[in-house]
């Protein structure tokens, strides 16, 4: 089973990517796991990722996809990618090396979530700087407001959890990575979920989906 699930921020990318690793048995493969992976790791891809990262500049395309694609060659037993392709070159030349290995992608699932639902989820993350707990102030608050249940250290809203910082991401989502959609779209059937609601329900749907592809 070889899946691309797509969202913007905040659309549970992360947290469904690890359900559908769980429940089928495949690989998750977070493109920012991987570079953080190789750079650890010391390894040529990630000395290069290093670099262009030292010098305040993105990490090209190709280098991002090498990175995934031979991670890709590593997952036998399949694989949800998580955070990837994130632009529409990404996407081709993603396709033209699994076209290489005769591996296609099996399902594109992209979930769908509205802005409202985005900041509100993002804002209301707060976090310990001691142990690193995450709560929610509204979905999963402490048992006293604004302090760390584990430790009764004093709760921090990280710098990105902004709404200014949460905007900014949006408005790049739209620009850069919501067009790979489209890409998707005009090349196979893509899959599109409400990820507005509950998580168990939206992990449900997503289920329903990939259960019939693995009965095939």
């Amino acid at each position: 089973m070889r899946v691309v699930l797509l969202g913007a921020p905040g659309a549970g990318k992360g947290t469904h990517c690890k359900r559908i690793a769980d429940r089928y048995q495949v690989a998750h493969l977070s493109s920012g796991d991987i570079l953080r992976r190789e750079r650890a790791a010391g390894s040529d891809l990630g000395r290069k990722a290093q670099g262009y990262m030292d010098a305040g500049a993105l990490v090209p395309d190709d280098l991002i996809v090498e990175m995934m694609t031979k991670a890709i060659g590593q997952a036998a037993g399949g694989y949800v990618l998580d955070g990837f392709p994130r632009t529409v070159n990404q996407a081709e030349v993603l396709d033209t090396s699994l076209a290489a290995q005769n591996a296609a992608t099996d399902m594109v699932v992209n979930l769908r979530v509205s802005d409202n639902v985005v900041l509100e989820r993002i804002t209301g993350r707060r976090s310990c700087p001691k142990c690193g707990t995450v709560y929610h102030v509204k979905n999963m608050p402490p048992k006293t407001p604004g302090v760390c249940d584990k430790d009764g250290t004093p709760l921090v809203q990280r710098p990105d959890d902004t709404e200014e910082v949460v905007r900014n991401r949006l408005q790049t989502y739209y620009r850069q990575t919501e067009p790979v959609v489209d890409y998707y779209k005009a090349r196979c059937t893509v899959h599109d979920i409400d990820a507005d609601g509950d998580a168990d329900l939206v992990a449900a749907e997503i289920f329903a989906r990939l259960d019939a592809l693995a009965r095939k």
